[in-house]
């Protein structure tokens, strides 16, 4: 970042931020001009960043600003404001391809790294906390497998040329920083003793030591973590968590993709799926005699498989539609005769389907042995039964890791997640 835009940057506080937005027509008119009843909420729960809500009589907007260190830790763990630049290019580049599932961005200010956006009204949630209150979101998979399927495959050269596909990679290459954070905090720490490193001990030091001394499990990371790097397939949101995602029963909308670059595909569709594998796992720890949560570990299940068949079938369906369009990757001219293609897919998407199951387990270990965890499974306040799930969680994604290509299909998948002692 520029000595001048570093100049610029201040970072708001409530009362700040008002005279900010008067400043900003763009922000302001989404308000109704008027500012003198507005209320501000400051939301940011995350790792890294400052959220406002911002409210008046005559609309609403969010206003996000990103720090120059990891909010979490301190200013003792710098990270680069730029994060809201690639942030706001992702949000606009996803949206234009999903309009449905990203909200708009109104406004953004590179030098403040700020971003005004949509306001992703109540009742949405965070998808974490509903799968922690037992909630059943009917259209989630429809959603989602709509979202990954469109913003993967348009953003692939099975859809753009060459030029277009170097010109995106060429762009998001730039965000390093966030992507060597992954690299540490997903590839690299959980498998060595790290200062971030936690986990709940001591019920679970052994596990995180055999975490640590398994070589096998290693030699698969390193082939994941290579992949990650090397890989531009696709423009990827590369935080696919449910903590990024907002939901209501009929509504799924897709936020905060700092993270986003051109990356393997399954990186995104594995953070997603590992993460309702998580949430499964939670769910023996929020049980009470009250709901079992045994019919809710079943509606999960069958999130999970419809999720990766949904995908699967629109993604085929965009590429089969688009087969003679300007994509490079499969030349028309070459991949002509329908029984070549079949194959050609066939093959494609068996190894997307291995790429993101090898994603999601690791995604899985680093929430249970690494720095950050989810509130799926800290929110149990028993260290004992917490600890109990986590294992169930560990232990099937070690093995989901390690024996990922002898996986067919998604319901083969299902039966070795239940295989863990949750049932």
């Amino acid at each position: 970042m520029s000595a001048e835009a570093d100049r610029g940057f201040r970072p708001l506080d409530e009362e700040s931020l008002v005279a900010y937005i008067r400043a900003m027509p763009a922000l302001a008119s989404r308000l109704g001009g008027s500012l003198d009843s507005i209320t501000i909420k400051e939301v940011g729960d995350g790792n890294l960043n400052f959220v406002y809500i911002v409210l008046s009589d005559a609309g609403a907007i969010v206003v996000k600003q990103a720090l120059p260190y990891v909010r979490c830790v301190g200013d003792s763990w710098p990270m680069t404001r730029e994060r809201a630049y690639f942030e706001a290019s992702a949000l606009r580049e996803l949206g234009r391809l999903c309009p449905d599932h990203v909200p708009e961005v109104y406004h953004f200010d590179r030098a403040m790294s700020l971003i005004g956006m949509h306001y992703i009204e109540p009742p949405h949630i965070i998808l974490r906390k509903g799968l922690i209150a037992g909630v059943e979101y009917p259209l989630l998979a429809e959603h989602m497998s709509d979202y990954m399927a469109k913003t993967l495959f348009f953003t692939s050269m099975i859809y753009n040329s060459t030029t277009d596909h170097k010109r995106g990679v060429a762009l998001y290459s730039a965000n390093v920083e966030m992507c060597r954070l992954t690299e540490q905090v997903v590839f690299s720490d959980p498998y060595r003793v790290s200062k971030f490193n936690r986990w709940t001990s001591p019920h679970l030091d052994k596990d995180a030591e055999a975490v640590r001394e398994d070589d096998a499990l290693k030699l698969e990371v390193a082939e994941l973590k290579s992949m990650f790097i090397e890989r531009a397939q696709a423009l990827i949101h590369g935080d696919l968590h449910t903590g990024s995602i907002m939901v209501t029963i009929d509504s799924t909308q897709v936020i905060d993709p700092e993270f986003g670059f051109y990356g393997p595909m399954g990186f995104d569709i594995g953070a997603f799926l590992g993460n309702l594998i998580l949430a499964y796992f939670a769910q023996d720890g929020h049980a009470d005699q009250a709901n079992d949560r045994i019919a809710y570990k079943k509606w999960i299940l069958k999130t999970i498989e419809e999720s990766w068949n949904l995908f699967h079938k629109k993604f085929v369906e965009l590429w089969n539609k688009h087969k003679e369009g300007n994509g490079e990757a499969y030349l028309p001219n070459i991949y002509n005769n329908p029984e070549l293609l079949s194959l050609a897919q066939k093959k494609y998407m068996t190894n997307l389907f291995h790429d993101s199951l090898g994603f999601g387990a690791a995604k899985m270990i680093r929430r249970i042995v690494g720095i950050a965890h989810v509130e799926d499974l800290e929110s149990i306040q028993d260290a004992s039964k917490r600890a109990q799930c986590e294992r169930g969680a560990l232990n099937c994604a070690k093995t989901i890791l390690k024996g990922r290509r002898q996986f067919e299909n998604i319901e083969q998948v299902i039966v070795h997640i239940q295989s863990f002692g949750q049932d």
